[in-house]
């Protein structure tokens, strides 16, 4: 039985009274929350959070899927043990194996390049360029021209704003395409790998415990920037230098306790919060189950190809482990729609926008148009999900994607396809090249095999046309494998650089596959331009009432997330996830003996065990709870994206990494319960006190800055 912290009364108390902060603001919006701020105990001026030259935002960095924050003014990045994942994994070799051991480089010198595929993203300026997306655009023009003259003016944006070519910049829309912002960001290209507990510690407990609470994970590493000697992105190089990270984060071992504020800067990825009950009910009804399917079916047929083989083990580490995250996730997704029908809560406020909506002067026909484009966007969906399922094969991916960079480069640069522009070519290489590591041909010729055998399973009416007379049997799909030269590095690389006549002169058997589907592919591409371009037109007429009848009601109005920096806040609370049950809101190092049985996913190292049983606490141990915290509650608002989040205490120093949420919390993607939502935090003393006293990473003590408890 695992160990649980006894509760006072008055923490009892606060669990009744302890909601969820719900709101993943912009910086810019945060002057206006200045009274929340001040009432949960927030320090830090809003306009200074709302600055991002200034300290404490100019410290966050993006991994482009996962959040990070400097540490030192020498480019030194602390993130999570997950979002470096693929730089151990790149690194690690069956008689090396630096996932199972851990990595420490004890000096810049042995420090090991994170990769190609890894890059960091400094943000440093935000610009509103809603009118010129959207000036003089006609109601009356095609979806898909719509679409195709926001593409144009976004390109033309960029390319402005990339002049300067150590910058990478973006144009998401906000509120579904209400807003528009240019966001410039210094794209980092050498990125290394300094330091990365054992998984026995960065994932204890697996995917039995993800998603979970009580969790006793070590979920952090740490990578560093570098540049070239002028102090700017650079090619990795062994010429380069760390970069000179303007601010960095102080640490703070001084700890926290229940009720205590939190700031949480990251970049979340994608939330739904405004989307129609039909939406949800289509995820719900049938995009999620499709989804657990597929992502079942390759994880099982993964697993078996690669079981006792300890090099195809290693290779497809990585692959296992976002596929099982993604997995557990949906599923825990249509957990939540189980137990909480969130369909009907929002046929409620639905119901009441429509009422309110019909006594304002305004188009009548819009919802009627809304409902029927949601609806054509949900068919095609569907489609494009069992498009992925034939096109599960690394290498017939790679194929189509070299084929098109090839059709692409013919064009004049800003008449190319947004992926597939200048800028794109070296993160294509990159991808392509990241293949060294995770791929097998025995693997990717099962998975192509099983994963068109489940494609024929799918409803007919979901095979894009003239698909299926394209594909290959599975029968046959051993032949191509056998007429192919892409699993080659080298060679599949090569075809970065030929043209579009090489391509048809090609006896590759993958090259010749990816042609015969490329007008399919373009096909369902110029569809989704429709229907987006439709979406695009009349959802900001949506969203734009929405704000309005949320803002007579006095409610938050924020944007869904999109990947782009946001600050959340909240409160260390614990939460009742059912009737007598109160979780939280510290797990200690003593729960981690107790789940340890010595087999994976609950075997911790030994010199941890030691540690923890010989009571070298030091400095780390709380005073309240008596030992060192691992794990801590709190009632941010967070979602995929925010993995490596840096949390923050009132005065803006870091007291730990958001990591993962609460298996209740999963379902807040599309709605958020203010009761029951928690996201979960590696404690930053865990982190010190393993690295003081498991992994000896006295370098990166003494790096760093951080303030210890008064003795």
């Amino acid at each position: 039985m695992f160990k649980v912290i006894a509760l006072s009364i008055a923490l009892i108390g606060a669990v009744s009274s302890a909601h969820a902060d719900e709101g993943q603001w912009q910086p810019h919006q945060l002057p206006q929350l200045q009274s929340e701020l001040k009432r949960i105990g927030i320090a830090i001026p809003a306009e200074k959070l709302a600055d991002l030259s200034k300290h404490p935002m100019s410290a966050m960095v993006s991994l482009g899927g996962c959040s990070a924050a400097f540490v030192s003014n020498s480019g030194l990045v602390v993130t999570n043990h997950h979002c470096a994942y693929g730089a151990v994994q790149k690194n690690s070799t069956a008689e090396k194996n630096y996932i199972s051991d851990g990595f420490l480089a004890k000096t810049r010198a042995e420090e090991l390049p994170a990769g190609s595929s890894t890059q960091m993203y400094i943000t440093d300026k935000v610009e509103d360029v809603t009118k010129q997306i959207l000036h003089g655009l006609n109601a009356k023009m095609s979806g898909a021209a719509r679409h195709e003259q926001i593409e144009t003016r976004i390109k033309a944006l960029i390319a402005e704003c990339e002049q300067d070519k150590a910058y990478r910049c973006s144009v998401p829309s906000f509120h579904r395409g209400l807003e528009y912002y240019r966001i410039r960001q210094m794209m980092i290209r050498d990125v290394r790998l300094v330091y990365a507990p054992s998984d026995r510690i960065g994932n204890f407990g697996g995917e039995v415990d993800n998603f979970e609470w009580p969790r006793h994970t070590g979920d952090y590493s740490f990578l560093r920037a570098y540049v070239g000697k002028d102090g700017r992105p650079a090619d990795p190089s062994a010429n380069n230098i760390p970069y000179q990270s303007k601010d960095f984060l102080v640490v703070s071992a001084q700890g926290l306790k229940n009720g205590d504020p939190i700031l949480l800067a990251g970049y979340p990825g994608r939330t739904s919060r405004y989307k129609l009950p039909t939406e949800i009910r289509f995820a719900r009804d049938v995009s999620y189950p499709a989804r657990v399917i597929e992502s079942t079916a390759d994880i099982a047929l993964i697993n078996a190809a690669t079981q006792g083989n300890a090099n195809a083990e290693v290779r497809y580490a990585n692959v296992v482990k976002g596929l099982n995250n993604g997995l557990k996730k949906t599923e825990g997704l249509l957990a939540g729609f189980a137990r909480k029908d969130i369909a009907a809560i929002k046929d409620t406020q639905d119901a009441e926008f429509r009422a309110w909506y019909g006594q304002q002067n305004a188009d009548k026909s819009l919802l009627q148009e809304l409902d029927a484009v949601i609806a054509t966007d949900m068919a095609l969906s569907e489609e494009e999900f069992a498009w992925s399922v034939a096109s599960t094969s690394e290498l017939l991916k790679s194929a189509r994607t070299l084929y098109r960079v090839a059709i692409e480069s013919e064009k004049p640069d800003a008449e190319r396809h947004t992926d597939y522009q200048q800028r794109d070519l070296s993160i294509i290489a990159g991808r392509l090249n990241r293949l060294e590591q995770s791929y097998l041909a025995n693997i990717d010729q099962a998975r192509f095999t099983a994963a068109l055998q489940r494609y024929n399973k799918l409803p007919t009416k979901t095979h894009p046309e003239g698909l299926d007379a394209l594909l290959p049997t599975p029968e046959s799909v051993a032949a191509l494998y056998q007429q192919t030269q892409l699993g080659n590095t080298a060679k599949r690389l090569g075809w970065m650089s030929k043209d579009k006549a090489a391509f048809a002169s090609s006896d590759d058997a993958f090259i010749r596959l990816a042609i015969k589907l490329h007008q399919i592919g373009m096909s369902l591409e110029n569809r989704r331009k429709e229907v987006d371009g439709n979406l695009e037109r009349v959802i900001p007429q949506y969203m734009q009432a929405v704000i309005a009848w949320k803002k007579s009601q006095g409610k938050p109005v924020y944007p869904d997330a999109n990947s782009t920096l946001r600050v959340t806040y909240g409160t260390v609370a614990p939460y009742t996830p059912r009737d007598g049950i109160i979780k939280g809101p510290f797990t200690t190092v003593e729960g981690i003996v107790e789940k340890h049985t010595g087999q994976s996913p609950f075997n911790a190292p030994a010199s941890l065990l030691s540690a923890i049983r010989e009571q070298r606490y030091g400095v780390f141990k709380d005073p309240v709870l008596g030992t060192v915290p691992v794990n801590f509650l709190s009632t941010a608002d967070t979602t995929g994206g925010n993995s490596g989040s840096a949390v923050l205490n009132k005065n803006g120093e870091l007291i730990g990494l958001n990591f993962d949420s609460t298996y209740e919390s999963i379902t807040k993607d599309w709605y958020f319960d203010k009761a029951i939502t928690r996201a979960i935090h590696v404690d930053i003393r865990y982190m010190l006190w393993v690295m003081k006293e498991v992994d000896h990473a006295d370098n990166l003590l003494k790096e760093m800055t951080v303030k210890y408890p008064e003795k």
